[in-house]
């Protein structure tokens, strides 16, 4: 009977052995696979920095905004054209009555005319319109009407050139008129600055001048 107890309990110190040996493993088992988490967690710690580099790449895209404003500088291009052309305006301004030196000659062609000469004063280059220019007469501003049926081109003052127009202060064949000794003359209605010119005695009654020439002989008003 001692034998047989005997046998049981060496059975079970075995039993115990093994299954402590068992259990030895398997915690050391265990202790791998934490180990391996644990070992896991720097990994995705590293990882973690590997996402800083791809977010740094979106500047990247905003790095390309400064181009941006290169391919939009042809924008200021029209305001370049705009000065280059605003040069010659400049130069050729629109002439004033008081840009302009004036005489008068008393003309017998035609059934007789006053001839009007204007020049630019020294220094000044300047342009008169093709428009007729602006004639009248007295107190009560009676304006001469055009002498030609069509308006003639306009034509650049400066240095030696000279502008003729003819003037006829009575065109009608009847006896009356006012008599007057001057006309005004201005380089369109909106000219701020007219000149008065003595002319001597004429009678004026629908008067009539023509366009600005650059020859003498085709200033003459004609009925």
């Amino acid at each position: 009977m001692f034998g047989n107890r005997n046998r049981r309990k060496a059975l079970l110190v075995s039993a115990a052995l093994v299954g402590g040996a068992l259990l030895m493993t398997a915690c050391q088992d265990g202790g791998g696979d934490a180990g391996a988490a644990q070992s896991g967690s720097p990994s995705a710690g590293t990882g973690s920095p590997s996402a800083g580099p791809s977010e740094s790449a979106e500047p990247s895209a905003s790095e390309d905004a400064p181009d941006a404003s290169p391919s939009g500088s042809p924008e200021k291009t029209p305001s370049t054209e705009g000065t280059e052309s605003g040069g010659p305006g400049r130069v050729g301004q629109v002439c004033g009555a008081n840009d302009l030196s004036w005489s008068t000659r008393s003309m017998s062609q035609g059934g007789g005319y006053i001839l009007v000469m204007a020049k630019a004063k020294s220094g000044i280059t300047c342009v008169l319109p093709a428009a007729l220019p602006t004639v009248a007469f007295g107190s009560d501003g009676t304006e001469a009407g055009p002498a030609e049926q069509s308006v003639g081109k306009q034509i650049t003052l400066g240095g030696g050139t000279v502008a003729y127009a003819g003037v006829n202060p009575k065109t009608t064949t009847t006896d009356g008129g006012k008599e007057l000794d001057s006309i005004i003359l201005a380089i369109g209605d909106e000219d701020a600055n007219p000149v008065s010119l003595t002319v001597g005695t004429i009678t004026v009654d629908k008067p009539v001048v023509t366009n600005w020439h650059t020859v003498s002989k085709d200033a003459v008003p004609f009925n």
